[in-house]
């Protein structure tokens, strides 16, 4: 039995440690607020109090947080996953972060003994609870072999994109397709309601020809059902986002269609929206 820590017990986190430990593994947790992980721990997760604990003892060190800020915290410092974990461990980072901040963990992480894989995530809250995630993986090859059977309990599309941040990269890539998609699927939906079509009847027309998308399907059918709950957080999209236009400025691109989406996020996080989901995007076109 795999001795798995988990670090960041959140809309993601919750849902992947389940799944975890439906496949047999022991899970050790930790979580900034323990109230927040009472049912996985009453179903077996064990509490850790601090990523000290979570880390020591453990064949591999998972984390899944919030912002570039939060990775530092966890990985970084006497109490972070790269002092503790014990030499031989593999550490896995699966937050959406900067990839020069998941190429630094890498390097820190091989001085230690450790081995780091940065393997961020794409299909939301319905696709971690359901263990269909697509996950992105950079770092060694014969290290992403290893822990394969581990990333198969959460995804089913698990890809190794190449050297430490590659992951990370491919990320942007989703998050920058992302962008166009969702904003594309809230102007129909928009255009159809001032129009005054049936909105129902029009996304099942649209859906399963050329203009369908996961994004269509999914998060189409939250925006008709006035279903803003969040599978993933307008503030954290953000973040991504924010993070895909340093990229792409590092290397002299403009990605307009990104800069124009991002402005729009801004623009209702600034008014009060940043805890939605990515489809109360069509909060903006309701103004």
């Amino acid at each position: 039995m795999k001795k798995i820590g988990f670090i960041g017990v959140g809309v993601m986190g919750k849902p992947m440690v389940k799944n975890l430990m439906k496949s047999g593994c022991d899970v050790y947790i930790y979580t900034r607020t323990k109230s927040k992980a009472a049912d996985i721990i009453s179903e077996g997760a064990k509490w850790c109090e601090s990523v000290k604990e979570c880390a020591k003892g453990r064949d591999i060190v998972i984390s899944i947080v919030g912002y570039p800020k939060d990775v530092e915290e966890v990985y970084f410092g006497e109490n972070g996953i790269i002092q503790n974990a014990d030499r031989g461990t593999v550490i896995i980072d699966m937050t959406t972060t900067s990839p020069a901040l998941s190429e630094k963990i890498y390097a820190l992480a091989k001085e230690r003994g450790l081995y780091a894989l940065d393997a961020p995530v794409s299909g939301g809250d319905s696709g971690a609870k359901n263990g269909t995630l697509s996950i992105m993986a950079g770092g060694d090859k014969e290290v992403f072999d290893k822990v394969y059977p581990i990333f198969e309990m959460m995804g089913k599309t698990i890809i190794y994109e190449g050297k430490a941040g590659s992951g990370q990269h491919t990320k942007m890539a989703n998050q920058i397709a992302i962008a166009g998609t969702i904003a594309g699927v809230c102007e129909a939906i928009a255009y159809a309601d001032k129009t005054g079509l049936d909105k129902n009847l029009m996304l099942d027309s649209i859906s399963k020809g050329a203009a369908g998308s996961w994004q269509m399907t999914n998060n189409g059918a939250k925006v008709i059902q006035n279903d803003f709950e969040p599978g993933f957080f307008i503030k954290h999209f953000i973040k991504d986002m924010k993070i895909a236009c340093e990229e792409a400025e590092k290397r002299g691109q403009n990605l307009e269609t990104l800069d124009t989406v991002l402005k729009m996020y801004q623009n209702l996080e600034d008014n009060g929206y940043g805890d939605l989901g990515t489809q109360a995007l069509i909060k903006y076109y309701e103004k």
